[in-house]
């Protein structure tokens, strides 16, 4: 896709972003379109911290996409820093005209720049078809994620 900007969220993109995450069949159940005093306190926690970026993927002027990318240090792969991806988004009407594929590879640039031994991240084992756009981008399904919800 061309025309993409990449930029760090502001608190004026939140009810953009969060429109982003409740847009999906998973989200809808987990997030509201909303913004509330608890998306607020997550925005300024996030905003905050200088190892997690929220970023938006604007196309003509508009939020279009959405991820989270958090560095992570530690002791492993000889103290090296990883990076880990969240809350991947595209806008519905956008999906499947390669805007993922540029945010993603942007998202690793940016891994890259910075020194990280790799990049990480977590995908529901219902979405078959990120399945197949993550490891059309290199991603390994090396390791068994678990979860458990507080």
């Amino acid at each position: 896709m061309t025309d993409v900007i990449f930029r760090e969220a502001t608190r004026a993109d939140l009810p953009a972003v969060l429109a982003l995450l409740a847009d999906d069949v998973l989200g809808r159940d987990r997030d509201l379109p909303e913004v509330d005093a608890a998306y607020e306190r997550a925005f300024a926690d996030l905003d905050a911290d200088p190892r997690n970026h929220l970023v938006v993927a604007e196309v003509d002027g508009e939020p279009a996409g959405c991820f989270q990318l958090t560095y992570i240090p530690g002791l492993g792969r000889h103290g090296a820093e990883r990076c880990l991806i969240e809350s991947v988004r595209v806008r519905s009407d956008l999906r499947g005209r390669g805007l993922g594929r540029d945010m993603m590879r942007w998202a690793i640039d940016q891994a890259r720049a910075r020194g990280c031994a790799l990049v990480q991240l977590t995908t529901d084992k219902q979405r078959a078809d990120a399945h197949r756009f993550y490891r059309g981008l290199g991603f390994v399904a090396s390791h068994e994620g678990m979860k458990l919800a507080l």
